[in-house]
């Protein structure tokens, strides 16, 4: 299978703070990966370094310009209640995905539209098509700014956190949709709710300023605990659920 991206010796800091270091990684066409780790271990950064937000501080990051440019790349970055303060609609927002692909600020194109209908449709997001984003449930709204982030056919899509501010009736909906787009895009999805994303994710990439990946999507305490990743997977029934223990406790 061929790699889109490959993460060399990569380290990144924010001033005197290392928060990634010395990071090998590689994403492959179709991927679905689990980035898993405690607050502040470089989760976000980690996607911020391939987007080229952050420049690293050591390393490199090669694009296998074959398969992948900057503008084959999607991302929904975490998103908070204050994204629905904005006097736009539903279409708008999904349209604005467009404008990375164009080099000129310009209008949007007949064939820019039909996209938008389609993807809008294809999200179940027809009904409000038209409503301004004010009027969503947070579930409806992450899917808008999904549909922004797929827009242009990526070919790697970047998640933060999309489990955020969806209501517990359409999360499981929302991962399947996931589940079903990556079967024509790689997906590197940060979260902190592996019981949910563990029946979704193929594999994982645990992140606490190192990297360790686990090419499987089943991971054990112990496992995680050999990574340095702190968190403790706890099962009531067959629902498991997470606990990030805190840094101190690992002598971090």
């Amino acid at each position: 299978m061929a790699y889109l991206i490959e993460i060399k010796s990569l380290s990144a800091s924010y001033e005197n703070n290392v928060v990634l270091q010395n990071i090998d990684f590689k994403v492959n066409e179709n991927d679905f990966i689990g980035v898993i780790g405690p607050n502040g271990g470089g989760k976000t950064t980690l996607l911020k370094v391939i987007l080229g937000l952050i420049r690293p501080s050591a390393g490199s990051i090669v694009f296998n310009s074959d398969l992948i440019s900057a503008n084959t790349i999607g991302y929904l970055p975490q998103i908070s209640t204050g994204d629905n303060n904005y006097p736009v609609t539903v279409t708008d927002v999904i349209l604005s995905g467009m404008m990375i692909r164009k080099k000129i600020i310009t209008r949007m194109s007949a064939s820019d539209k039909k996209r938008a209908a389609e993807v809008i449709d294809e999200l179940g997001l027809a009904a409000m098509a038209h409503s301004s984003l004010n009027e969503l449930s947070g579930g409806q709204l992450q899917r808008v700014f999904l549909g922004r982030a797929i827009i242009g056919n990526p070919v790697l899509l970047l998640l933060d956190e999309p489990g955020n501010f969806v209501d517990s009736t359409f999360e499981n909906d929302f991962y399947e949709k996931l589940k079903d787009l990556n079967k024509r895009m790689a997906i590197l999805m940060v979260s902190h709710d592996i019981g949910m994303i563990s029946s979704h994710v193929k594999s994982y990439a645990c992140v606490n300023r190192n990297l360790r990946y686990h090419p499987s999507s089943e991971i054990s305490n112990e496992q995680l605990l050999a990574y340095g990743c702190p968190i403790q997977l706890i099962t009531h029934g067959e629902v498991p659920h997470t606990v990030l223990r805190s840094h101190s406790l690992d002598g971090r």
